[in-house]
């Protein structure tokens, strides 16, 4: 039997597989069903919370697995996309899912062209002949798995509102927008293809994202924190609660403040070191479009 090249997988049999359905909450049948994939998609996006801290902290962002299981599960951090999606991907292999990692273009309404920096799932369990968008590491869910169907259109999950379309890309392949409805009504947050993509992908995504100082996310802090009534977002200093019905309610923070929210609304404990370096700095409030 040929072996099998380890750059074409998600290093599961590296994982601590009963701490991250620990740090999850996870109690279910371990079986690569929809149900499991459903129940793991929700605990996952509503437990570990999308953060940008460690780049902020003056750290780089490690996507190896030793890495995301000692920040993310014994640490009991965030990360984000990148960081969700190798944890995630990690345990759906040890499970033994079918799937593939995919590249999309994070939009949120933006009308330029963004980069392909948002890593995403598409996953087929043992029991159901269907294709799912499991999208673990944007922040803002959905709570489960979203079915690739070019006739998806409007479907909630949970109390929230999404469409999804599928249309044709420049050479004739699928592209997909996912779409959801906020306060400022029906927006689309991004575009993905369904070509295949691999860990040395994202590494290289990684780095722009985690360096480039054309990134977001090495200008400021920038956290979520996914709930199934609400939806958190800490953007430099602007806290903002955000509700299935559009509705919002918004906060400007001071920075010494940053800490004690990171806990008890991020699920996010710095250490002394950490939350001193993170108080010293002047960040701006959330910078609209990026």
């Amino acid at each position: 039997m040929t072996p099998v090249d380890p750059t074409y997988t998600w290093l599961g049999e590296e994982l601590d597989l009963d701490a991250y359905l620990a740090r999850i909450g996870f109690t279910g049948e371990r079986t690569p069903t929809l149900a499991t994939l459903r129940e793991l998609v929700r605990a996952h996006t509503t437990t570990v919370p999308f953060e940008n801290l460690e780049i902020i902290l003056g750290r780089g962002v490690p996507l190896d697995l030793e890495s995301l299981q000692d920040k993310m599960i014994r640490r009991r951090r965030g990360g984000y996309c990148y960081e969700n999606v190798g944890l995630f991907a990690a345990a759906l292999e040890r499970f033994g899912f079918e799937f593939t990692a995919m590249s999309g273009r994070v939009t949120r309404g933006a009308t330029n062209l963004r980069p392909a920096t948002h890593a995403l799932l598409r996953v087929q369990a043992a029991d159901d002949d269907r294709i799912w968008l499991c999208d673990v590491g944007f922040g803002w869910g959905p709570l489960e798995p979203v079915e690739l169907a070019p006739d998806r259109g409007e479907f909630s999950a949970g109390a929230w509102r999404f469409r999804l379309e599928r249309q044709l890309d420049a050479v004739g392949g699928e592209l997909w927008t996912l779409y959801q409805f906020g306060k400022d009504g029906w927006v689309d947050r991004h575009t993905f293809a369904t070509t295949p993509q691999y860990r040395v992908d994202f590494a290289v995504g990684n780095h722009y994202v985690s360096t480039s100082d054309r990134s977001p996310f090495t200008m400021r802090p920038f956290v979520e924190r996914f709930l199934p009534e609400v939806q958190h977002t800490l953007d430099g200093t602007t806290w903002t609660a955000n509700y299935p019905d559009g509705s919002e309610e918004v906060r400007e923070l001071e920075v010494a403040e940053l800490p004690k929210v990171l806990a008890e609304v991020f699920d996010i404990d710095l250490d002394e070191a950490d939350a001193a370096q993170l108080v010293r700095a002047e960040w701006p409030a959330a910078v609209k479009g990026s």
